[in-house]
């Protein structure tokens, strides 16, 4: 299996990206940010739990992201990788997921992770949450906050990637398809 973290802080363009990788190589899409949006519309028990963090710009507890991505991830039990697109957000959730990718006899093959400038994260977060409706988004405190809610709490998972030999960083500056091909190029290299 082919198990990708795309990794990164909130605009570096993991949806983007994630939506091309999925297509090129046929893997399953698990995005934390889409199954929180889509538990809260359907206003499931855990939906409204992880709004109330959302809407403050903190993450969601270990605990209800965990359950939720399983949840979803066993949906899917013949697949032939998954790519995890805003999972895992702490050193916990890393360890969580190897443990439940463990327990399916497969792993994280490695972690891709666009780096992106402070300065270019906000204007690309105001701008999203103007063109697509996106409250969190469209504050620039709560846009720092969640910048900062990922320097200090998220950023620590590149770390227990890292020890592990499977850490890729990627230039997250560029048009669309130069960011694709980096990564792609980052895949393709592991795979030969």
């Amino acid at each position: 299996m082919l198990n990708i973290v795309l990794f990164g802080p909130p605009g570096a363009g993991k949806g983007t990206q994630s939506t091309r990788l999925v297509e090129r190589y046929k893997l399953v899409h698990l995005s934390t940010g889409d199954i929180f949006r889509a538990n809260i519309k359907g206003g499931t028990e855990l939906g409204v739990l992880a709004k109330s963090y959302m809407d403050q710009g903190q993450l969601v507890p270990d605990e209800v992201t965990i359950r939720m991505l399983e949840s979803e991830a066993s949906k899917t039990p013949d697949a032939p990788g998954y790519i995890f697109d805003g999972f895992p957000r702490t050193p916990a959730q890393a360890e969580a997921l190897d443990r439940y990718l463990n327990g399916k006899e497969t792993g994280i093959t490695m972690m891709l992770a666009l780096e992106v400038e402070e300065e270019e994260l906000r204007k690309r977060l105001l701008l999203r949450g103007k063109d697509s409706g996106r409250a969190d988004d469209q504050d620039p405190a709560v846009v720092q906050k969640r910048i900062d809610v990922y320097r200090n709490e998220t950023e620590p998972v590149r770390d227990y990637y890292m020890a592990q030999n499977k850490y890729t960083g990627i230039d997250g500056i560029g048009s669309i398809d130069e960011i694709f091909d980096r990564l792609c190029a980052a895949i393709d290299g592991y795979k030969a």
